[in-house]
């Protein structure tokens, strides 16, 4: 069965399916069938609303505007940690870089240089660092912030496939998370460069930034924006928000090496949340 769902997500249209999923969630009118639609969802998917900002179903104007819903202020307090997770969802991998491998599930791996588009330069920044896959899944809040304050470099727009990202997807697919769009971020923080990938996958009907709004879908080319030069830097804080999906994926972290390491306890389908102490520069220990 696993084998079955892997060999549909080669010969679905990855990409028209998921432009008429956006189209069909950013439907306003007609009322009546987006209210239904929103309440399916969070029966089939047990989302638990007492934890937005808006609680009702209705109030919401879109598909899109209740999946990128806000939560209620300060339910998630920022952790005694240099480093915190910057999302609800669950790791996927977390660990070492090995030279440039970052390993996707038992049998596949994938190099940095691939995950960030052939950029030999930036890659080598992360050679023999420290990575974290965290996925989000349909369930969870869809923003995405800040793990550590951070003045954003650049940021490259990679094309490529729309491939689901969960458990039976990275264990069949070789070089997933290489292969499908993105979005990669490169921050300067106190560890050093940062860089946090946002991994389109299927169904996902866009990728949104707060500093420019949304980035995917654009033209079927990679971007490179260069914000190192601006009159005014774009900085975020720790725990702010930097982004959002318009229905799930991954977030990807990649730091130096030798800056800082991760909490114990974390391994594969650790849970996470927003907020939680994922990491912390030199020696000091998480509380």
């Amino acid at each position: 069965m696993k084998a079955l769902f892997v060999l549909l997500q080669y010969l679905v249209p990855q990409h028209a399916l998921s432009r008429c999923t956006g189209w069909l969630a950013g439907l306003r009118h007609p009322v009546w069938l987006k209210n239904w639609g929103i309440r399916c969802f969070i029966r089939i998917f047990e989302v638990d609303m007492s934890e937005a900002a808006e609680s009702q179903p209705e109030a919401y104007a879109s598909f899109n505007a209740f999946f990128t819903r806000a939560l209620r202020e300060d339910l998630r307090p920022l952790a005694d940690a240099d480093i915190v997770c910057p999302v609800d969802g669950r790791v996927s991998q977390i660990g070492q870089i090995e030279e440039s491998s970052l390993f996707q599930a038992k049998g596949h791996h994938y190099s940095t240089w691939a995950l960030l588009g052939g950029d030999d330069e930036r890659a080598a920044w992360f050679r023999n660092g420290e990575f974290a896959t965290i996925y989000l899944s349909p369930q969870d809040y869809h923003r995405v912030h800040m793990p550590i304050d951070g003045e954003l470099l650049a940021t490259t727009y990679i094309p490529g496939k729309l491939f689901s990202v969960n458990p039976t997807t990275a264990a069949g697919v070789d070089r997933l998370f290489a292969r499908n769009e993105r979005l990669v971020c490169y921050f300067d923080t106190a560890a050093g460069p940062m860089a946090m990938i946002l991994v389109g996958a299927m169904v996902v009907a866009g990728i949104d930034t707060v500093w420019s709004g949304q980035v995917t879908p654009p033209p079927r080319r990679p971007m490179r924006s260069d914000y190192q030069k601006l009159p005014e830097p774009v900085k975020l804080a720790r725990g702010e928000e930097m982004g959002r999906f318009q229905l799930g994926s991954t977030v990807i972290l990649l730091f130096p090496e030798a800056r800082m390491h991760w909490v114990s306890g974390y391994g594969p389908e650790s849970r996470t949340r927003l907020g939680e102490a994922l990491g912390n520069l030199g020696g000091r220990a998480a509380s």
